[in-house]
């Protein structure tokens, strides 16, 4: 069985368990404690090591989903949880921009360590104060659209949602094998 490993980083609270819990076949295996630092402003829950889902493409075909912990001080297990992806997802919460700056610090440390196809999930659109996607992406520090990673918009608690940033991020990996393939 061939299996794809896709790590889904991101900064606190920008939807990561949830995402891997919307199309994960299987109980999700998780690792959240209560969170007792400023975390617990924003949520009573937080992981502390990983998540990790699955999703089955057919007998010899699975998806191995990897939540990583928010918070920097757990930075060894984002660095545990790149080495072995094919790719990965970066959530980050349109509607809180402070956020915006721990967004491309999680993307500078995942793009070090591994030069695997990437995306960005913007979660929380429906909030008010969400940025639109051009203002995020500038934020996020992409201020040309062809030279950058897909950016969609993402409601981690909608399967639906979950399964297309999932494929267009399958899609945006097989370009990217395309193009670096010799002809």
């Amino acid at each position: 069985m061939e299996i794809m490993r896709l790590v889904v980083t991101g900064p606190v609270g920008a939807g990561k368990s949830t995402f891997i819990r919307s199309v994960s076949e299987i109980t999700v295996v998780d690792t959240d404690r209560r969170a007792t630092d400023e975390t617990a402003l924003l949520k009573q829950k937080t992981t502390v090591a990983f998540d990790f889902g699955r999703l089955s493409f057919g007998p010899e075909m699975a998806l191995h989903l990897y939540g990583t912990p928010g918070q920097a001080r757990f930075d060894f297990m984002w660095d545990i949880l790149i080495q072995k992806a094919h790719a990965y997802i970066l959530l980050v919460a349109a509607h809180r921009p402070s956020e915006f700056i721990d967004a491309r610090r999680i993307r500078a440390f995942m793009r070090q360590r591994s030069p695997v196809p990437m995306m960005i999930g913007l979660t929380h659109m429906d909030a008010p104060e969400a940025w639109d996607l051009e203002n995020a992406a500038i934020a996020l520090g992409y201020l040309s659209t062809n030279k950058r990673p897909p950016i969609i918009a993402v409601d981690p608690t909608q399967t639906a949602s979950v399964a297309q940033a999932v494929i267009t991020l399958v899609q945006h990996s097989m370009q990217d094998c395309l193009v670096e393939r010799p002809a």
